[in-house]
């Protein structure tokens, strides 16, 4: 029996206001040259459902992170796999944007589940992913007020 811990990991939930409407916060997150100023450049991106594309890490040697495009529906919601081809024993990540029109703006919500949280160093993982993703929250929101 697998415990409620192990089918339910800790998600990363991170949500964001921006006074921009759905249609550019959607941009930002689906046009390559925009997303790669906040997230990594991509190799093989399309936002349509089943396509494979590459993350390309900008470590020395280039990192790759192999990611399925699992659902896109325009200025509404973009899910993605993520799997950190630089791990020994790679997890499969999913990560979810799910957009929202709030007033004149967008609430953008970001969860990223699939964490085994009784296993350290995926937990350390997440922290570091929570991390990463308030940061590129911070870098969407300067995107998108110079477009």
């Amino acid at each position: 029996m697998m415990s409620d811990s192990e089918l339910n990991p800790a998600a990363v939930e991170i949500g964001s206001f921006f006074p921009q409407p759905p249609e550019d916060v959607w941009r930002v997150l689906t046009e390559p040259e925009l997303h790669a100023r906040w997230l990594m450049r991509s190799v093989g991106f399309a936002p349509s459902v089943g396509t494979h594309f590459i993350l390309a890490v900008p470590t020395e040697p280039t990192g790759e992170i192999a990611c399925e495009v699992l659902t896109a529906r325009p200025a509404e919601q973009l899910t993605i796999t993520w799997v950190d081809l630089r791990a020994k024993y790679p997890a499969r990540w999913v990560v979810d944007w799910t957009i929202q029109p709030q007033g004149r703006g967008t609430r953008l919500l970001l969860t990223q589940t699939g964490f085994d949280i009784e296993n350290r160093r995926q937990k350390m993982a997440r922290n570091a992913m929570e991390r990463g993703w308030k940061q590129a929250m911070t870098k969407i929101a300067a995107i998108l007020d110079h477009h």
